[in-house]
């Protein structure tokens, strides 16, 4: 039996200390949940060290380290979190050169060879997890184990083959929810969330679209995976019996195959089991169907989030989209859910690769436009796994690898976009809040009217007050790490990343573009 301590470290110094870190979740993180229930289904000891909401505290994990010693430590790490991740490997083999350093999230997997060399991480996990994590606990030679790159005894790194994305996801274990301490988990906003606590399911796996800011193709697979909606109803009614009150679902395509989300939103609902939930994202603006939009409505679903992410159909189109999402299909979406009786969020992005100034100005007018609920703008932000940062990389336009730059909010110019400086990105986010938000009376309006409804107006004026005074973007004070000065060093102008891979899902039916009724 393996020892293991799981960590999620800080996102205080790369979310938070603008406008839109308001609505940043605080949850359990599903991806630790789902690899430590096929590691616990082998009999393992797991923790789960969430330092989410947290500030990053090196002393913390040490301490914890010591006084429990694990055989491995595991970190998972998008861009903004990389440092600490270099940071942690380090701390971890000053304690002991036998615990096991393994790493996954979307930026190892999208650069797994740098991750190794810029880090002491033994191993990095390249697609879904799952079961490799649970191959390592079980103490299986890592050149054994498929799906790693890894650190062999000379320090020189290799791949094993890789690991086909799992088929059936009913096969999975339950996501291992209940090893979190829930009692954390009720600092949520009020503005994203009903009943607290709360914590993130997942229904589907993959998305077949290729949009060329999203790297979720490189954890998930290009392609398109369902529970079955029974499997869906025993996780919704397992969530509710560990206490947890609401559910958001992180799905990317939730919607894709209406005829499939119906019958999970039935099986839902015959559990009658009082929960409410949100979808995150996984709402294809192509999908409004009314029946659909009341099936989501009955079974507890109150919000919906569109990934609209410009106002412009020909940047839609060029940025990788696909499909049938178009601004008029976006409209009609939003008036689909409002009709249904479901709040509707709306996520927009500037300085996509295709935009232009006039663009921007079509996606703030279309924002403006349209009765949403709550809107969140920001930056499009090349990330390791992404086609957007291949490209840049290519083309010399990646300005810093420094990875504590890569804030979700940054002001930092971190590439040179082909259209636009990044002054004007900025002016044009600013633009966006007042235009959209501070001054858009028919916003306020709606949020008053919500506000009433809902017996939430005083969380609305509360955080409206934060909203105004807080910066668009900003550079937020960087984590006080343990051992800066000896993590180990890449020159990435010198010798650039490599173009990020991932796998296509094949094994199943309707997992293509075409399958699923979708044109290019």
């Amino acid at each position: 039996m393996s020892k293991v301590l799981l960590i999620n470290p800080s996102y205080n110094p790369s979310y938070g200390g603008v406008k839109a870190s308001i609505v940043n979740p605080i949850m359990p993180t599903l991806g630790l949940a789902t690899i430590a229930a096929t590691a616990l289904q082998k009999n393992h000891k797991v923790e789960i060290l969430d330092l989410s909401w947290k500030p990053y505290n090196y002393k913390l994990i040490r301490d914890h380290i010591n006084k429990n010693k694990p055989d491995i430590v595991g970190v998972t790490a998008t861009t903004p979190l990389m440092n600490q991740l270099r940071d942690i490997s380090v701390l971890v083999k000053d304690i002991s050169n036998n615990i096991v350093v393994v790493a996954g999230g979307s930026h190892p997997s999208a650069l797994p060879e740098e991750t190794l060399k810029e880090s002491k991480v033994d191993a990095v996990f390249v697609g879904e997890a799952d079961y490799t994590f649970a191959d390592i606990c079980d103490g299986f030679s890592l050149e054994k184990i498929p799906g790693l790159v890894y650190k062999n005894n000379n320090g020189e790194i290799l791949s094993t083959t890789p690991r086909p994305p799992i088929a059936n996801l009913d096969d999975l274990p339950m996501p291992a929810w209940h090893i979190y301490n829930i009692s954390d988990y009720h600092q949520m906003s009020r503005l994203l969330a009903k009943r607290l606590p709360v914590t993130m399911a997942e229904f589907s796996r993959g998305c077949v679209f290729k949009c060329d800011f999203c790297a979720s193709k490189i954890t998930l697979a290009l392609g398109y995976r369902k529970k079955s909606p029974e499997r869906c109803a025993e996780e919704v009614k397992h969530m509710y019996a560990l206490g947890f009150k609401e559910f958001m679902l992180a799905d990317d395509i939730f919607t894709s195959d209406n005829k499939w989300a119906k019958n999970v939103c039935e099986a839902i609902t015959n559990t009658k089991i009082d929960m409410p939930w949100s979808c995150t994202n996984g709402i294809r603006v192509e999908s409004a169907d009314k029946d659909l939009f009341k099936s989501l409505r009955k079974s507890g679903c109150y919000r919906v989030s569109f990934g609209f992410e410009s106002g412009n159909d020909e940047v839609l189109k060029l940025f990788g989209k696909g499909g049938r999402a178009t601004i008029e299909q976006a409209k009609t979406a939003v008036q689909t859910a409002r009709s249904a009786g479901i709040d509707t969020n709306g996520y927009f992005m500037l300085g996509l690769s295709p935009d232009t100034e006039k663009s921007m100005n079509d996606t703030i007018k279309f924002a403006r436009s349209i009765p949403l609920d709550m809107m969140k703008f920001g930056v499009a932000i090349a990330f390791p796994g992404t086609k957007m940062f291949d490209d840049y990389v290519k083309r010399g336009l990646v300005r810093s690898f420094d990875w504590d730059e890569y804030m979700i909010y940054t002001d930092q110019d971190l590439f040179a976009h082909k259209n636009l400086s990044y002054k004007t990105i900025q002016k044009y986010m600013e633009k966006a809040y007042r235009h959209c938000i501070l001054f858009n009376p028919a916003f306020w309006i709606r949020r008053f009217v919500r506000g009433i409804k809902t017996g939430e107006f005083f969380f609305d004026a509360y955080y409206a007050l934060k909203f105004f005074f807080m910066p668009t973007t900003g550079t937020e004070k960087k984590s006080k790490y343990y051992a800066k000065n000896r993590w180990p060093k890449w020159d990435y102008k010198k010798i650039p990343p490599n173009p990020s891979n991932y796998q296509i899902v094949r094994k199943q039916k309707s997992q293509t573009i075409e399958d699923l009724g979708f044109k290019i």
